[in-house]
């Protein structure tokens, strides 16, 4: 008994091992399986591009929600100066820029850079005049980047700092044109405002925005500390 057992076990296991060879020397059980495989991989690249798709716009309409966001808000700020579509030329909208405090930081940064091409246009300049001219502007340098370094960590006890150093910086500029003015120096002065235009404007504008700046922060429900 236990031998007919024996015998047909093994003619069991036999089958199976020749139906594995079948299905093995089967093409079609080959093709299958390399189906099944493609089916699979194309499937899993589908869903890999589906994610991707639209992870990537997810995070495109967040990014455009956030330049929205900052657009509004430097028209908010941009809205206390005296001259506001030099404000918003000056500052453009960034995924950052969406409060009172970074936005004084773009404006006097902008400042900083037309004040230091108006100064160096006055390199190859002549005369007493705009030497003193250079002087002043070099001076309102100076007074911006400390604005700049100040109001990178505002607080409440730092902004009349900021502020007194900008208004100088806008003292220094007028400064230089009432110097080429006492020379007498009329064209020098026509052409000194056209060149100090740009800074002026950006210089006026930055005092404005530091002199309005806690109205800002209350306006933007945040706190100056």
């Amino acid at each position: 008994m236990d031998s007919l057992k024996m015998f047909k076990g093994y003619g069991k296991v036999e089958r199976d091992q020749h139906r594995i060879k079948d299905q093995e020397r089967n093409p079609k059980y080959k093709i299958s399986i390399a189906t099944t495989i493609s089916i699979f991989a194309i499937l899993f690249l589908t869903l890999t591009l589906i994610f991707t798709l639209a992870s990537i716009i997810h995070h495109q309409n967040t990014e455009s929600q956030q330049l929205l966001n900052s657009a509004e808000s430097i028209r908010v700020v941009c809205n206390v100066t005296r001259f506001p579509d030099a404000c918003l030329a000056a500052i453009r909208p960034s995924v950052n820029a969406t409060d009172p405090q970074t936005i004084l930081a773009l404006s006097l940064r902008a400042s900083l850079h037309a004040l230091q091409s108006l100064a160096s246009s006055l390199n190859a300049t002549k005369g007493r005049a705009f030497a003193d001219c250079k002087d002043h502007l070099d001076d309102a340098l100076s007074r911006l980047n400390d604005s700049l370094s100040a109001a990178a960590a505002l607080t409440d006890a730092t902004v009349a700092d900021v502020q007194t150093w900008v208004s100088a910086a806008v003292t220094d500029q007028q400064t230089c044109l009432d110097g080429l003015e006492e020379a007498g120096d009329v064209v020098g002065v026509e052409k000194m405002k056209k060149m100090m235009k740009t800074s002026d404007e950006y210089v006026s504008n930055s005092l404005a925005i530091v002199a309005n700046i806690r109205n800002l922060f209350r306006h933007f429900n945040m706190t100056l500390h």
